[in-house]
This record gives structure tokens, sequence and C-alpha cells, in this order.
């Protein structure tokens, strides 16, 4: 592969995906401040990213779960397909175990929550890179509870990858159509979606959806719309 303009060969690649600016920068604040040997490199969505692993070889890549367009589990699995040398840590807002277990089974080696990433970032870029895993230990011990069937596991776990984008929307009051911009799909699929959300969820109404969704906290995280403020 071509690498690209002002590329060191001797340091590895490191790509950042995040839609949010702020974020990318606290970021590579973190890692630069450790005086790391990675090259960090940036990408605001998944299509980007794709195009930026095309350019080079790149070791590792952080990725964020929520992003319009395409989702972090559709570029995890397109990364794996595509460059399964790349490692994948996943950088999430979302604590629950189910988003660390569709994270892993899409083919990331590490999950850490965004808060937790001050004090574990580099600890967990290392352990991943070096060809292990990481997982926090809370949300660790709550995925192998869950596995286990010792905690109880919720109903929004029946959902598709797709559809829990979907509801994770439609609990934050986004319309039809603006969730089929956002995630690039006709109207009539997101309601669709929405039609099988309800069913399997046992929800009668949109009202219903909503207040199961707030009481999950499935509003966490959620892209924000164009315009939105972050």
């Amino acid at each position: 592969m071509t690498q690209p303009p002002n590329a060191d060969p001797y340091r590895p690649r490191l790509l950042l995906v995040d839609d949010h600016a702020i974020v990318r920068a606290g970021l590579r604040r973190i890692i630069e401040t450790e005086r790391s040997p990675w090259q960090i490199e940036e990408a605001s969505s998944g299509f980007q990213a794709l195009g930026l692993l095309r350019s080079g070889s790149t070791a590792m890549a952080v990725v964020d779960l929520s992003m319009p367009g395409m989702s972090g589990l559709d570029l995890i699995r397109r990364i794996k397909l595509e460059f399964p040398e790349v490692r994948i840590l996943v950088l999430s807002m979302h604590a629950e175990e189910q988003y660390a277990l569709r994270a892993f089974s899409a083919g990331a080696s590490g999950y850490l929550t965004k808060d937790s990433a001050a004090t574990e970032l580099m600890i967990a870029i290392s352990k991943v890179a070096a060809g292990g895993a990481y997982v926090s230990t809370g949300l660790a011990e709550r995925v192998v509870q869950q596995l286990n069937g010792r905690v109880e596991v919720p109903r929004h776990t029946r959902l598709t990858d797709r559809e829990l984008e979907v509801m994770r929307r439609l609990v934050t009051g986004r319309r039809l159509v603006d969730i089929a911009r956002e995630l690039h799909l006709s109207v009539k699929t997101v309601s669709t979606h929405k039609t099988r959300i309800q069913e399997k969820l046992q929800l009668p109404n949109l009202a219903a959806l909503v207040r199961y969704g707030l009481e999950h906290e499935l509003d966490r995280g959620a892209a924000p719309s164009e315009g939105q403020p972050l």
C-alpha cells in the first residue's frame, strides 16, 4: 500500500474514529502526552476511516460506536473484512454489557467507556496493540454475569444492531425522516424497523418505546442530529 504524505514508516499508525472533533482532540492529547510511538490519524466518519485505512498500513483503530451514517459496529465489521490485521479498540459512551458483547462479536479486541479514557486509554491501547484484549473491570464482571445467566438480560438485546440504532434515535425524539437521513435509509425502512422494535419488545406505541428506552438509558451517546449542539 502507498503511505500517505508525511507518513513516518518507522512509527505505527493509529487511527482515531469519532464524529466529534473535540473528542478526537482529547484522545490525541492523552496519547501524545504519554510520548507514545504512535503516528496518529483522524477520521470523522466510517467512510473516511476506510479511505485512510486503504491509503497505507495501519496497526490499530480506536472506534466510537455512535456515529451518523455508518455505525461503529458496521465499521468494525468492514475493517475486519478488509484489514483483518488491524487491531480495534472501541471507545464508547455506553457502559452496558450488551454493547461490549456486540462490539467483540463484530471483531473488536477491546472495549473502553469514554468516562474511563483519561486513566485507562493508554493501558487499553498497549494491551490491544500487543495482541491481547481489554475491557474495564466493572464492565467485564457484568459481561461474565450476563453470559452466565446470573443477571437478567434486557429485552432490547433481541434487537439487531440496526434496530438498536433506530431505537436509540427514536428515544431521543428524532423524527423518522431525520433518522432515515442520518442512517442513510429510506423512511419506509425506518418505519419498518420501528414496527419490528415494538413487536420484539412488546411495546404498544411510541410513547411506551420512548419510556422503555429512557429507563434503560438508551438515549446516552446517541449521535446528535445535524445542527444539534454537542
